[in-house]
Formats: C-alpha cells, sequence, structure tokens
C-alpha cells in the first residue's frame, strides 16, 4: 500500500509561527454541556477489555494446509481424506512465540476453515481430528492453542467459519453452494453451526472472542441460532458478529490502515437496514451511533510483494512486509482507535516459519522503542490540559485516549507546543479520539505541551495525555 496514499504524516501547521491563546478561542472551549452524557453509547466490560488488548495475531491452519492442497486463502472446495492430516511437527507453543514478538495481547486460531475440517474433538460429523491417525485420533489443536495462549499470558479467541464449508457444500452462508436457503439440509447444517458454536464456546474457559468469518446469519435470515448459545457460555467475551450483535467492526480493507477520523459507533435502528447503513463507514464509524462497534484493522503478514494470502504457500517468504510497513500500520490501526490483528501462516508441517517470527519481532520492537516509555504524561477532567516536561524536548508523537467507560465524548480537539521564544505553536488537530489516537507530527523542541478540547459532546474525560521523543 503506497505511503502516500495513507498520509503517514498528518502534519498540521498555521501560517503563524505561535498561536497564542485569546479570547475567542477560549470561548470555543464551552462546547456542548453534559446533557448527552447518560445517553452516550458505551462499551461493555468485555470490549473495554478487547480495545485495551490493541493487537491480535490470528493463526491459520486448516487439512488443506496439511495435505499441501494450496488454494487461494484455502479456497479448497472438495472434502479430504482426513488422514492427510499428519502435521509432523505441529508445536503450538511455537506458535505463539510470533504473539510474543509482535507485543500482540491476545490470539485467534482458525478452528474450522472454509474446507470445514474441525480441528478439535468433534463427532457432529465425520472430518474432525477424531477421525485421523494423527496422534491416535486424540489431538485437540483448538485446546493445545488455548492452552500455549494460557502460558504465554495471552488472551485466547477462536475464528470458525459457517459462511463457507465445503463438507456441508455451504458456500455463500447457504448449502449447495449457496441455493439451498430453506431446504432440509439448510436446517440440518443451521443445527450442525449451534452445536458447533456450543463446543467451542463451552470447552476452553473464557475467551476474549468469538470471530464468525464473515459473520453468521441469523435464523431470521434462513441461519443458526447461535447468539443465545455464545451469550450462555462467553457472557464476557466479544462477539463478531450478526445483524442483531457485532460487538467490533471489519474496518472495510485488509491492508492494515482505518479511516480518520475513526469513530467506535455505529448506526442502530432497525436491524433490516443495519447491513446496509454499515457498509459505507466501516471505515470511519459514525460519532452519532447509538451501537458501540469499534474497528478491527486485519492484515495478512504475507501480504506484499504482489502476494495477499493468509495461509501458508511455497515460495512466499519474500511476502511478509517490512518492518516499517507494520509499524505504519500500527498507527494507523491502533492509532486510530483500532485493534489490530496480524494474520500469521502455519506450515504443513505444523510451524510458524522462523522469517516470520524475525519480522513480527522486529514490529513489536520498534513500537516498544517508541512508545514504550514516554517523556511525561497525565491525566484529567475537562477541556483543557496542560503538561510541562522535565525539560525542554524535541518530540514528534502523542497519545491520547478516552475513559471510553463515559463513552467517546471529544468531538474536535487542538494541541499546542510551548516552542522556543514562549509561543504556543499548534502542533496538530483531530476529531476522535476513544480509545486512542496517536498524533505524529514534524519534530519540534518544546517545554509544554496543551491539549484543548474545542467541542466535546459531555465532559471530556482523558485517561492518558502522553508525549514521546523523536
Amino acid at each position: 500500500m503506497p505511503h502516500t496514499r495513507r498520509n503517514f504524516l498528518k502534519i498540521t501547521t498555521t501560517a503563524a509561527a505561535g498561536l497564542l491563546i485569546c479570547p475567542r478561542f477560549a470561548s470555543r472551549l464551552r462546547s456542548q454541556p453534559n446533557q448527552q452524557a447518560d445517553q452516550l453509547p458505551k462499551p461493555t466490560p468485555a470490549q473495554q477489555r478487547w480495545q485495551d488488548a490493541e493487537i491480535g495475531v490470528i493463526y491459520h491452519f486448516d487439512l488443506p494446509i496439511a495435505a499441501r492442497r494450496f488454494a487461494p486463502n484455502n479456497t479448497v472446495r472438495e472434502t479430504l481424506d482426513p488422514h492427510l492430516y499428519h502435521p509432523e511437527k505441529l508445536d503450538t507453543d511455537q506458535w505463539l512465540e510470533a504473539a510474543k514478538a509482535a507485543g500482540a495481547n491476545y490470539a485467534v486460531f482458525t478452528a474450522t476453515h472454509f474446507n470445514g475440517f474441525m480441528q478439535w474433538q468433534s463427532d457432529l460429523y465425520p472430518y474432525s481430528l477424531k477421525h485421523t491417525r494423527w496422534r491416535n485420533g486424540k489431538a485437540d489443536v483448538v485446546e493445545d492453542f488455548v492452552n500455549s495462549c494460557h502460558k504465554a499470558g495471552i488472551k485466547p479467541g477462536i475464528y470458525f467459519s459457517t459462511h463457507r464449508n465445503a463438507y456441508w457444500s455451504v458456500w455463500g452462508h447457504y448449502v449447495n453452494w449457496g441455493k439451498g436457503r430453506g431446504t432440509a439440509k439448510q436446517a440440518a447444517f443451521n443445527d450442525i453451526a449451534e452445536k458447533m458454536t456450543a463446543e467451542l464456546c463451552s470447552r476452553y474457559g473464557p475467551l476474549i472472542q468469538i470471530w464468525y468469518d464473515a459473520g453468521v446469519l441469523t435464523p431470521a435470515e434462513g441461519g443458526p441460532n447461535v447468539l443465545s448459545l455464545f451469550e450462555r457460555y462467553q457472557p464476557d467475551s466479544v462477539f463478531y458478529h450478526n445483524l442483531n450483535r457485532a460487538d467490533f467492526r471489519w474496518i472495510g480493507n485488509e491492508e492494515g490502515y482505518a479511516g480518520t477520523p475513526c469513530w467506535a459507533t455505529m448506526p442502530g435502528g432497525n436491524v433490516s437496514h443495519r447491513a446496509k447503513d454499515w457498509k459505507p463507514i466501516l471505515a470511519t464509524g459514525d460519532p452519532s451511533g447509538s451501537v458501540w462497534s469499534p474497528g478491527m484493522v486485519d492484515v495478512p503478514l504475507r501480504g506484499a510483494n504482489g502476494v495477499h494470502n493468509w495461509f501458508w504457500h511455497p515460495n512466499q517468504d519474500n511476502a511478509l512486509h517490512s518492518t516499517e510497513a507494520l509499524v505504519q500500520m500500527y498507527y494507523e490501526s491502533v492509532g486510530r482507535n483500532c485493534n489490530f490483528v496480524i494474520g500469521e501462516v502455519v506450515t504443513p508441517e505444523g510451524l510458524v516459519p522462523r522469517g516470520d517470527i524475525d519480522r513480527l519481532a522486529a514490529f513489536g520492537r520498534k513500537v516498544r522503542e517508541r512508545f514504550g516509555k514516554s517523556i511525561a504524561e497525565t491525566n484529567g477532567t475537562g477541556h483543557v490540559l496542560e503538561l510541562k516536561l522535565p525539560r525542554p524536548r524535541r518530540i514528534i508523537d502523542i497519545v491520547l485516549m478516552e475513559e471510553i467507560s463515559g463513552g467517546e465524548r471529544i468531538r474536535a480537539y487542538e494541541i499546542q507546543g510551548l516552542a522556543e521564544g514562549g509561543n504556543w505553536q499548534l502542533l496538530c488537530s483531530g476529531q476522535s479520539v476513544g480509545h486512542k489516537r496517536i498524533e505524529r507530527f514534524e519534530s519540534v523542541k518544546v517545554s509544554a505541551v496543551k491539549l484543548h478540547v474545542t467541542e466535546s459532546i459531555a465532559e471530556p474525560k482523558i485517561r492518558t495525555f502522553a508525549v514521546f521523543a523523536d
């Protein structure tokens, strides 16, 4: 993705070298009062935990990869011999090295993907690890993965697909390759999807999220009734997604960036119109929305040099995004009020390639170097927040975070720096903050910085106002 399109350096300056505080400016700080605070949409505790996690890694593995039946992003439509699943070196502890290296706080595994093969112990249909000779038919990779997450101190999540399942000839949510809505076979598959949900949600303890690829249909659309099962077994998790509930939203691309501004709220109202209303604003959200659904920015690590593959494929080691590109994506995802999810491949032998781990480690180091320790930081309530530095320093990044338990209150802000000569200079301005906003600008030497919330829907509550050195 070209750097020019994504505008890595959003530099906002004024013609005047020093913008002085004046009564006209101060009057703008008295924006909207607190009358709407109680009505603001707010995240659940599970959504707050998910947003605080910020970086995740999703691991892609399936029977066709083990069988070396490669197709773009695992779109193999045939049912394969389960005995071809024999990844002789599979080691989920080794997988989690990649997440730890990247600084991820959660990880997700594709328990079943488009082929429909179930990588846990299941008798729902004869296409699971129970029906292989590998590890004497007693393996449970989902269980191994969750245990490895716990050992690594990383929150586990589970992905599975009900919109594609080659074993059941489901493609586009319906059986008979998308043409079987309302049939007896569709009813049978809906029952299977519900039982898959119950197994995956009830067996492995608390999960940070359940992720249905491309979402899951509701019963009103001819799909399974899975939401009630999720809510029964995973009440403290986040759900992605159907028309009735979307605890987070896909950002609308797989290239590693969100729009700006980017709000955590989306339109509510009649669910029959929700998909239509949401699609055009996935990248930015809706500041007037009544549903809390923050953005999820996902990208395959192997997405460079003309490749875009979530699954391992021969001769694609040169497709890794560069460290610099990944850091840029961090700015344009986590730094734009979203989570950043990196797709990791697993080889037919069952391991994450060492080069991938090394690249994620380089990314993690860069983020820690840049944001591991601030020059100074503070928090507070109100429209103006000033932060004095221990001594004058050249700065390049500022991190803003709201207390989102009270909703997104900020609608516009400006940040100034006290430059040499004693003049306040405009460093940057923006609209949405939410969980986190990272502002990057041209390096400037200042002795203090000041946040002015110029418009708000209720009294601003600042969780973090932090300054980072050049």
